[in-house]
């Protein structure tokens, strides 16, 4: 059997004050989207005997309506293909009690060939020559031990486990996130053909046979250093190939000394190293500015990088001195945004009255120009 393994696509997250101007959604969050539904039809090109996903389909415990569209329509594609489904709730879309409903119960409707586990027990799929062994996200660490104590494993097939939680020996890199839970390692038994992870971001192999996918995305610049994509594994084999997906790039340009240099230089360095890159747009870019004084007041223009914050989807600044990393106020300059003419498209995608609609724009410019002007004098003080 040959399947592909991914994972942490988390849909719904919205990141940066960006909306799409057809159709006021966060930018961010669209691209993810896109981005999901065009890796399904790569996955789709593999012909794997079945797609595993191993937690945080959604982002959210309630997900979004547009979430929800994109996994049916990834559910409709698949279907059309005749490729199962196989995904565990992670804690970023595991309820918290056993009596809230989960969101995975509405996607069991759809008609494709959809396995999944989210009810905090042990579930096992039989799927041709394979038994997939599925332990989702779980209320307590020690629920995971409860689980994996149900786990027969069969003579007969072959044998994938499929959890979600931070391996111990990474425990160093934990995400603090919410209901994240250690992974004990006698859990990562050498017994199974293949154990599919989730939950750490980037893609890594933790043991002979145990493989954290990564996440398809980008989703913090703490990831600039990452693999992305996902795995291909024969289970016959037992080989286990990297897999590239469509992604919205982030790149880092490298560090800049501003020791000798006034504002303008800052400035155009910044934008020759944007151009030497070759960065295409939408991308996500960070660059470090080293021994930023006060001589240089805020560090670059802001006003004259905006032409080129507009084609990108992010730039992150950081600061490093002496002192070490801080954080960086330029990075959220209102004026790096047009935040009333963003507003303005927002409000025009919505249906609303003509009276309405007036009404929302001349009070919201109102309470955003007074926001903004508070803002701009906060930061000149700084």
């Amino acid at each position: 059997m040959k399947i592909v393994h991914i994972a942490d696509t988390h849909l719904g997250l919205t990141a940066f004050n960006r909306l799409d101007p057809e159709t006021g959604m966060n930018l961010r969050e669209k691209l993810i989207y896109n981005n999901f539904l065009s890796t399904i039809d790569h996955i789709i090109l593999k012909h794997p005997d079945a797609l595993v996903h191993s937690g945080d389909l959604f982002d959210q415990i309630k997900p979004k309506t547009k979430a929800y569209t994109t996994v049916l329509e990834a559910l409709d594609r698949l279907h059309e293909a005749d490729i199962p489904f196989v995904v565990i709730a992670g804690n970023h879309s595991m309820t918290k009690t056993r009596y809230t409903t989960s969101p995975f119960q509405v996607l069991t409707y759809h008609p494709a060939n959809l396995y999944a586990a989210y009810s905090f027990q042990y579930e096992k799929v039989e799927l041709g020559d394979t038994i997939f062994h599925l332990i989702p996200n779980m209320l307590h660490p020690q629920d995971y031990r409860t689980a994996y104590d149900q786990i027969e494993l069969s003579s007969n097939h072959h044998n994938v486990l499929v959890t979600h939680g931070l391996a111990s020996v990474i425990k160093d890199k934990r995400l603090a996130t919410v209901a994240e839970h250690e992974l004990d390692n006698t859990i990562l038994s050498p017994k199974f053909d293949y154990i599919a992870l989730g939950h750490y971001h980037r893609q890594s192999q933790i043991t002979d046979n145990a493989w954290y996918s990564g996440s398809i995305e980008y989703l913090t610049y703490g990831e600039i250093n990452d693999k992305k994509g996902g795995l291909v594994i024969d289970l016959n084999s037992h080989k286990v190939q990297h897999i590239s997906f469509p992604s919205t790039p982030m790149i880092d340009i490298g560090s800049i000394d501003c020791g000798d240099s006034n504002t303008d230089n800052i400035t155009l360095n910044i934008v020759q190293r944007i151009e030497k890159h070759q960065t295409p747009a939408l991308a996500m870019v960070q660059v470090t500015l080293e021994n930023v004084s006060r001589e240089h007041g805020k560090g670059p223009d802001i006003r004259t990088l905006a032409k080129v914050r507009e084609r990108l989807l992010d730039l992150k600044f950081r600061i490093k001195s002496e002192k070490g990393e801080h954080p960086v106020p330029i990075q959220q300059d209102i004026r790096a945004i047009n935040y009333l003419q963003e507003f303005g498209i927002f409000v025009k995608k919505q249906q609303l009255s003509l009276k309405k609609r007036e009404f929302v724009e001349r009070s919201g410019l109102d309470i955003l120009k007074t926001v903004m002007e508070q803002h701009k004098e906060a930061v000149d003080d700084h």
